[in-house]
């Protein structure tokens, strides 16, 4: 009698069932994804063999964990109930729930890869807060019905004919010697616990085929654990004095005059008297700049935008900060580099803070945040209600204004009516306005209301095309208002729609578009080449409107920043860029540090560079100081008020 005999061990064999199941599951899935990946993985013997083979080392491994609910009724159950209708049916009941699992984590896996080119990773895990959103952008972009009767199906189709190898065998395993598998699965989960991490398979140049070789079950509980990130704990930092004069070298610009000898709170005073005009900023749902002719494209998706570009300030090298609806939400609020893990949009204790929003209250505007679906999302209504905007969303649209909905919210058409009649009624009562407008058609499900044009409904390019018609339709409908003439709009995006490349962090995917439209020509038409970044937004729109404000903005008028100073920082919820010059340095966990060339155009590898050791500084700093600010309290606008009275008796 061997040691690994039926005799010994027979209660196990619906484990190594499992364990078939789980790896020929995994690898299928992997090969999909690979297909998937098109040309974004090339035909490489070499690349194909690490995707499987070091994607077979996590599969192992995350079959370790899946299996622990196996593991344990098998090594409870009672030696007299092996075969027995009492042992069977648990034994059974638990190996078909587990393999629909599978097969449901697999499909799963596909729609993730689809929407975002990547395994399961934070984005995953930040969606299971928001269940109702995320299961009705499921049910409305796929037929859910028809996908569950497909995997109860095949999960019937692979469960009964291999009933013979799924059976336990009788053993002769009293409870000590069974206990040994139970404390040998243990011990294999707390040595892959401690050995292994969710990035050491990142070993390539190429990211589609790093995320190949991980495990989605992995990934997904690897990702909840790096949810929050303590920036001086895992990446790498400098002296924070040296920290902050760094940063404060890069924002000092003509107009500032700082209120002490470190940090960066300031007072901005323009030159040019002020322009007391409503601002209407409006950020675009996943508008990448590619969509649009005024960007290059030959068929242009956006020509209401086009149209208008001619009597605008069109910025044609602006950068967004993250790939996230709430990291534009952050750059356009607080002029913020995006700190790793969680947007300060949804972190605890970010109440109070000095947001662009509190910029125009303190001048006598009505600060509103406008959202067509409901701001409990992502926690905006939350934190704009917390830090100087009034808040209004998709509850307050009645029925009779709703041509279209679906579980992002309200046509876009359908938000602009509802902004039209706020704005009314602030010019009503005398007051200018200050509007954040955030649309949401351009999201799966991509649908709108029938009849605006000719694009069927359910694709990307559709949907563009629709928040193009609507925002034309929101400015011919404004037109007619008397408060038109006065008026700047802001139209640019929240992000990109695509953030997955061959890179890591690929450049390319942040470039946004930007439009400055005054109707009533106070800014003046034109076209502005320089790099900027999304945390310049705020500063350059005050600029533009000749305000004097304090400020402790990382962001900075771009027409008061020298020439050769311009810089860009992008991130993911782990990868901290910073864009300056033909580089990209790449902040990591584990204090590590890239110096490479940026993928600017279209997607390539982003090749290794000599470091600079200034431009890593100028990163380091920016990304260590802003994580240091808002932790600290630092970014309040209570804590920039007492800055201020300092300097002023």
């Amino acid at each position: 009698m061997t040691w690994f005999s039926d005799a010994r061990f027979g209660r196990f064999r619906p484990l190594l069932w499992l364990g078939a199941c789980f790896l020929a599951i995994s690898a299928l899935t992997r090969l999909a994804l690979l297909a998937a990946a098109g040309s974004g993985v090339p035909a490489s013997p070499g690349l194909w063999l690490y995707a499987f083979g070091v994607g077979l080392g996590y599969d192992l491994l995350a079959f370790v964990y899946f299996a622990w609910p196996l593991v344990l009724l098998l090594w409870l159950l009672p030696a007299g109930w092996l075969l027995r209708r009492r042992g069977r049916l648990p034994v059974g009941a638990l190996c078909l729930a587990l393999l629909f699992a599978l097969l449901f984590v697999a499909v799963a896996e596909w729609t993730f890869w689809d929407e975002f080119q990547a395994r399961f990773n934070f984005i995953a895990v930040d969606y299971l807060v928001y269940t109702t959103e995320v299961i009705g952008n499921i049910r409305e972009s796929y037929p859910v019905g028809w996908i569950l009767a497909a995997l109860a199906g095949a999960t019937l189709a692979m469960f009964f004919p291999t009933r013979r190898w799924r059976q336990p065998r009788r053993d002769d395993a009293g409870f000590a010697l069974r206990s040994l598998v139970a404390g040998a699965w243990l011990a294999l989960s707390l040595l892959g616990g401690w050995l292994v991490s969710g990035d050491m398979k990142d070993r390539t140049a190429n990211t589609y085929v790093n995320e190949l070789a991980g495990n989605g079950i992995y990934q997904f509980f690897a990702a909840y654990r790096s949810a929050s990130l303590d920036y001086p704990r895992y990446y790498r930092t400098v002296p924070i004095d040296e920290a902050w004069a760094q940063v404060r070298a890069q924002v000092a610009t003509p107009d500032a005059t700082f209120f002490g000898p470190t940090g960066i709170a300031r007072h901005i005073h323009n030159a040019a008297p002020e322009r007391r005009m409503n601002v209407v900023l409006i950020s675009v749902e996943s508008l990448s700049a590619e969509f649009s002719g005024s960007y290059g494209r030959k068929e242009s998706l956006t020509p209401n935008l086009d149209a208008l570009t001619p009597r605008s300030l069109l910025f044609s090298d602006l950068w967004a900060t993250g790939t996230r609806t709430v990291r534009g939400l952050e750059a356009l609020s607080l002029s913020v580099p995006p700190t790793p893990g969680e947007s300060i949009v949804k972190r605890e204790r970010n109440a109070g803070l000095a947001t662009l929003g509190e910029v125009f209250r303190r001048k006598g505007y009505h600060a509103q945040f406008l959202y067509g679906g409901y701001g409990a999302f992502d926690n905006m209504n939350a934190y704009f209600g917390h830090n100087g905007y009034d808040v209004h969303d998709r509850t307050e649209i009645p029925s009779k204004d709703i041509h279209h909905e679906n579980v992002w919210g309200v046509a876009d058409e359908d938000l602009y009516t509802m902004a039209l009649k706020r704005f009314d009624a602030d010019f009503a009562a005398g007051r200018p306005f200050f509007a954040h407008v955030m649309t949401t058609s351009n999201h799966r499900p991509y649908t709108f209301p029938a009849g605006r044009g000719p694009w069927p409904q359910g694709r990307r390019e559709s949907a563009v095309a629709y928040t193009d018609w609507a925002i034309g339709d929101f400015l011919r409908r404004a037109r007619g208002r008397p408060w038109f003439d006065d008026t700047l709009f802001v139209i640019t995006a929240d992000h990109c729609a695509s953030s997955a490349g061959i890179a890591a962090l690929p450049a390319f995917r942040y470039l946004i578009p930007l439009w400055f439209y005054a109707p009533g020509g106070q800014v003046a038409p034109g076209r502005f080449d320089r790099m900027a970044s999304q945390i310049d937004i705020p500063p350059t729109l005050l600029g533009l409107l000749g305000m004097d404000y304090d400020s402790q903005f990382y962001g900075v008028d771009v027409f008061q920043q020298s020439p050769g100073r311009e810089r860009a920082p992008i991130g993911t919820y782990q990868l901290l860029g910073y864009l300056r010059g033909g580089r990209l340095v790449q902040l990591s966990p584990h204090r590590k540090v890239d110096t490479l060339r940026p993928a600017l155009a279209r997607d390539q590898p982003q090749p290794e560079l000599p470091e600079d050791p200034a431009l890593t500084l100028q990163a380091i700093s920016a990304y260590q100081t802003a994580a240091a600010a808002f932790a600290d309290g630092a970014m309040t606008q209570a804590a920039l008020d007492r800055a201020a009275r300092r300097m002023r008796p």
